[in-house]
């Protein structure tokens, strides 16, 4: 029997893992990018009244826009595969806390009733985004690239296409017989993180999943159900959920 492999090493730009980190980072620095300039902009100041209420609106909707939604992305894409994992979850409840406080921030920025109030406001989103960002970059991603069943590059897809407004597919049933056995259990772990607790997806395999079930043990223990609906001999049908209890 033939077999065929991949191979990619490690720390050079043919390597996928390394050319999805280097995708999320640049998302990351191009948001900062956009921001730090309107922030300088809306706390100069020479500016007259007009001009700081235009750097305030451009500000505003930069942050309302650009900066939510790429938070939106990463919890969805990023956090939610690590929120239920042992090694990860205490990370991801940080950074959702940090996330939260930047979005805080930007409501005072848009409340704010006066320039002073408004650019304090805009330096703490930078302060805190900056930070933040930096968190993922120095403990999410890697994090996340030593955590079974998490595939790097599938996540910054994800990621990307959230960013682009697009959605990511929920399907009810994940039939991973044709999926090289390699990409199975990843894609299968990207699907479970975007249960919501008390639902539930049906695994179609061609053999008894049950190093899968390990991996789930080990990564998610006592959060997830496991119920066989059809066990062989030629398929097996697996309905996996996330426990209504799940945190």
């Amino acid at each position: 029997m033939t077999q065929s492999f991949e191979v990619h090493i490690r720390n050079t730009a043919t390597d996928p893992a390394v050319q999805a980190e280097a995708a999320i980072l640049a998302a990351a620095r191009r948001l900062l990018a956009g921001l730090r300039p309107k922030t300088a902009l809306l706390t100069e100041l020479h500016l007259g009244h007009s001009a700081r209420e235009q750097a305030r609106a451009a500000l505003t909707d930069y942050c309302a826009g650009e900066v939510r939604r790429h938070l939106a992305a990463t919890d969805q894409a990023l956090y939610a595969p690590a929120a239920g994992a042992a090694e990860t979850r205490l990370l991801v409840k940080a950074l959702r806390a940090t996330s939260s406080a930047v979005g805080a921030r930007i409501d005072a920025l848009a409340s704010a009733d006066d320039a002073d109030a408004a650019a304090a406001a805009a330096q703490d989103v930078v302060g805190l985004l900056t930070v933040h960002l930096s968190v993922e970059e120095t403990v999410l991603l890697p994090a996340l690239a030593a955590l079974p069943g998490a595939d790097l590059p599938l996540l910054a897809a994800d990621f990307e296409a959230l960013l682009e407004g697009g959605r990511l597919e929920q399907p009810a049933v994940v039939d991973v017989t044709a999926v090289p056995h390699g990409r199975r259990h990843p894609r299968i772990f990207a699907r479970y993180a975007r249960l919501a607790p008390g639902e539930a997806f049906t695994l179609v395999n061609n053999h008894d999943p049950k190093p899968l079930r390990r991996e789930f043990e080990a990564t998610h223990p006592g959060a997830f159900t496991w119920d066989y609906l059809e066990s062989g001999p030629q398929r097996w049908r697996v309905r996996i959920g996330r426990k209504a209890t799940s945190t």
